[in-house]
C-alpha cells in the first residue's frame, strides 16, 4: 500500500516501479477507477515513456470498439508494455502475454474481487503478480490489515514545494449566501470553483440534484459567470471535452458530482463548494477536497449541510475541517465503519473478534507483529516472546487476563 495526500506524487513513484517490470520483461496493468482518471493517466504515461521505447495502451468501455479490438490484440500479444485502463481491464476477453505487476490507483473505490480478478489475470501457473494499490485515505479493511501485517505500507508524508493549506469550513445551509460570496470572490480575482452534489437528477430523498441546480445556479447565482455541468451519466467525449474547457479556463465554475473526486488536476481551482456534505463519506469527502489546493494560491473548502444531521455525519464533517492528514481521517473511518473482513470481501463493517480490537489495540497488534516476523527470522530468540509475556502480563492482564490464556 502506497499512501500520500492527494498530489504528493504517488503516480510517478508507481511509475518507477513500473520500469523494473518492463526491463525484466513484464507488462504492467494500472487500473483506474474512472475514465477522466484512466485517460488522463494514459496521456501523461504514454508522452513520459515514448522516448524510452515502453508502448502504452488504453482500454475504456467508452472507446470505439475497433480501437478496443486492437488494444485487446496488443496487449494479449506482449507488444503493450503498460495497459491503463477502467473496470474495462478486467473484461473475460482482455488477457496479458506477461503481467507481472499491477497497479490499483485509489483502491478505495474498487471492490476486492474487482482487483482480485485483475491480479488473477498474471497468474497462470507462472506465479501472481505483483501488486501496487495507492490511495489518499485507505478504506477501513485495507487500514486494518496493514495493522495485521498483511500489507506492506509505504508513506509519502510530504507535498510538493510551495502547496498551501486548504481551509475547510462547515456551513449550515441557511449560509449559503457566504458560500455564493466566497465563489464570487474567488472567480472575480481570476480563480475557478467546483460545486458539488450528491446526486445527478432529483430523488425521493430530497437532495438537490446537480442538473437542476446548474440550471439554478446558472441562471439565477451567476447570471454573469461562465458555469458548465459535468456528470457519470455523460458520454466519454462530452465529459472530457467539459474538463479540457475547464483546464484552460474557459469556465469558471464546474457544477458536478462526486465524478471529479479523482484525477481532475486543476491549479487555478481554489474553491469547493460541496452541497448535502452529509451524504458523503469521508474518503469521498477528502478526495473532492483534494481538487483544490494543487496550486501556490489559498484554497477554501466549504462543507455545506442541514442543520440536524445524525451523529456520525456530524463527526465525519468536524474530521473534515479538523484535518488534511489521510491517515488521520482514514483512522476516524475505521473507528466508525468497522475494518470488514479479513479473509472475505466486505470493506467495512463491524468487528466479529471477541477480545482484540484494531483501533483499540493497534499498538498490542504492531507489536505482535515485529514478534512474528523476528520468531520466523530466528526461532532461537525466546526471549522475544518471554518479552511478548511480560508485556501482556503487565499491560492486558486485568483486562483479557490473556496472560493465562499464553
Amino acid at each position: 500500500l502506497l499512501q500520500g495526500d492527494v498530489g504528493s506524487g504517488k503516480t510517478i513513484v508507481a511509475l518507477e516501479a513500473a520500469v523494473i517490470a518492463f526491463e525484466n520483461g513484464y507488462q504492467v496493468a494500472l487500473m483506474a477507477p474512472t475514465e477522466i482518471l484512466a485517460v488522463q493517466h494514459f496521456l501523461y504515461t504514454r508522452n513520459l515513456f515514448r522516448r524510452a521505447g515502453y508502448r502504452v495502451e488504453l482500454l475504456i468501455s467508452g472507446m470505439p470498439t475497433s480501437q478496443k479490438k486492437e488494444a485487446k490484440k496488443s496487449v494479449a500479444a506482449g507488444e503493450a508494455h503498460l495497459v491503463v485502463g477502467t473496470h474495462a481491464l478486467i473484461e473475460e476477453d482482455v488477457g496479458f502475454a506477461k503481467l507481472g505487476f499491477v497497479i490499483i490507483d485509489e483502491q478505495h473505490r474498487f471492490g476486492v474481487l474487482q482487483r482480485k480478478k485483475l491480479m488473477e489475470k498474471g497468474s497462470s501457473g507462472k506465479g501472481s503478480p505483483h501488486v501496487l494499490v495507492m490511495t489518499a485515505t485507505p478504506i477501513p479493511r485495507t487500514l486494518a490489515l496493514t495493522l495485521f501485517g498483511d500489507l506492506d505500507i509505504s508513506v509519502v508524508d510530504e507535498m510538493p514545494p510551495g502547496r498551501t493549506p486548504i481551509e475547510t469550513k462547515w456551513l449550515s445551509e441557511e449560509r449559503m449566501a457566504v458560500a455564493w460570496e466566497i465563489v464570487r470572490r474567488e472567480v472575480a480575482a481570476g480563480r475557478q470553483a467546483y460545486v458539488v452534489y450528491p446526486v445527478i437528477e432529483e430523488s425521493k430523498r430530497e437532495l438537490k440534484a446537480a442538473v437542476k441546480q446548474y440550471e439554478i445556479l446558472s441562471r439565477e447565482t451567476f447570471p454573469d459567470l461562465r458555469v458548465a455541468l459535468l456528470h457519470g451519466q455523460m458520454a466519454s467525449e462530452e465529459k472530457e471535452a467539459v474538463m479540457e474547457r475547464f483546464r484552460k479556463g474557459e469556465i469558471q465554475i464546474l457544477v458536478s458530482t462526486s465524478v471529479i473526486e479523482v484525477g481532475v488536476d486543476v491549479s487555478n481551482a481554489t474553491v469547493m463548494v460541496v452541497e448535502h456534505a452529509e451524504n458523503f463519506g469521508l474518503a469521498q469527502l477528502h478526495q473532492l477536497r483534494g481538487r483544490i489546493g494543487r496550486g501556490s494560491q489559498h484554497s477554501v473548502c466549504l462543507l455545506v449541510s442541514p442543520e440536524r444531521i445524525t451523529d456520525e455525519a456530524r463527526e465525519r464533517l468536524e474530521t473534515m475541517v479538523r484535518t488534511t492528514d489521510g491517515f488521520e481521517i482514514a483512522e476516524v473511518d475505521l473507528k466508525l465503519r468497522g475494518p470488514g473482513e479479513f479473509f472475505g470481501t466486505r470493506q467495512s463493517g463491524l468487528l466479529s473478534f471477541h477480545i482484540a480490537n484494531p483501533i483499540r489495540d493497534h499498538e498490542l497488534l504492531e507489536l505482535a507483529r515485529r514478534e512474528a516476523f523476528a520468531w520466523v527470522a530466528d526461532p532461537a530468540a525466546a526471549a522475544e516472546v518471554v518479552r511478548l509475556r511480560q508485556y501482556l502480563s503487565g499491560r492486558w492482564k486485568k483486562r483479557y487476563a490473556l496472560a493465562e490464556v499464553l
